[in-house]
């Protein structure tokens, strides 16, 4: 399936008088990779929901390929019906992994193709094998995910999201659950979905998965968008005092 492009426009965001997007302004290309990074609390999981509609955008524009998401004018939101539809093309990775327990691997790919797209299960079988075997667990697809590792756990939850063959897959935070020892497994497949050609956005505290697969670097502080740009710019050569000041105390904490 084609990649899909991601212009983000103007988008605030409120909970309550709490302001959690100022007027966000990003271009994410198709088949390019766009890390997020920042502090916890900056607004960069925030901005991802958005971009799926899981959470409503105040005021703004998100397009996919052009199309606005969530809304058909401003201020009005679209149909149930529609919206999902524009979701099928968004594929998403959460922190936690939210896999079935009563469910084999193979069966929690499966059943969101047989519920969402309408597969019979035996053509959703074939796809969630095909999409397990991607992501390296072709020999752990009979396995319940207590007898997974959180790695592998995690590479299922992403394989559930590229068997509906997005165009568009969101990342958030996908590491941050898992054993440092597991993290490897994990940004191996991203890397793997990087090189297709996927558009991905991710946020991540992986520096040197940002620097080494991402395409752009986005730096977010304060619900604020400071910076964007190369991940050698934005890591090795921050012109913003922000910026600046996040990457030193991040090589503080993980010079160990």
């Amino acid at each position: 399936m084609q990649a899909a492009s991601v212009d983000i426009r103007k988008v605030n965001k409120f909970y309550g008088p709490f302001h959690a997007l100022k007027d966000i302004d990003l271009a994410i290309q198709p088949g390019k990779v766009t890390c997020l990074i920042g502090p916890s609390g900056s607004g960069k999981s925030t901005l991802l929901r958005c971009i799926n509609f899981l959470e409503e955008y105040d005021s703004g524009e998100i397009r996919i390929d052009g199309e606005m998401i969530g809304y058909d004018a401003p201020g009005r939101r679209m149909p149930g019906r529609k919206l999902r539809g524009m979701r099928r093309a968004i594929g998403m990775v959460f922190q936690q992994f939210n896999l079935w327990p009563h469910m084999t691997a193979r069966e929690n790919v499966a059943e969101g193709l047989i519920r969402v797209r309408g597969m019979s299960r035996a053509e959703a079988g074939e796809r969630a094998a095909e999409a397990l075997e991607k992501v390296g667990l072709g020999d752990k697809m009979a396995n319940h995910p207590s007898r997974l590792s959180g790695g592998q756990q995690q590479r299922v939850a992403i394989a559930r999201a590229i068997a509906m063959e997005p165009r568009v897959m969101l990342f958030d935070e996908p590491t941050s659950a898992l054993d440092p020892e597991l993290v490897g497994e994990v940004l191996n497949v991203m890397k793997a979905l990087a090189t297709e050609g996927m558009t991905m956005v991710v946020v991540t505290h992986e520096m040197g998965f940002a620097a080494h697969v991402a395409d752009q670097v986005a730096f977010m502080e304060k619900g604020e968008l400071v910076g964007v740009d190369s991940p050698a710019r934005i890591l090795h050569e921050p012109e913003d005092a922000r910026i600046q000041a996040f990457l030193r105390t991040y090589h503080e904490r993980n010079s160990f």
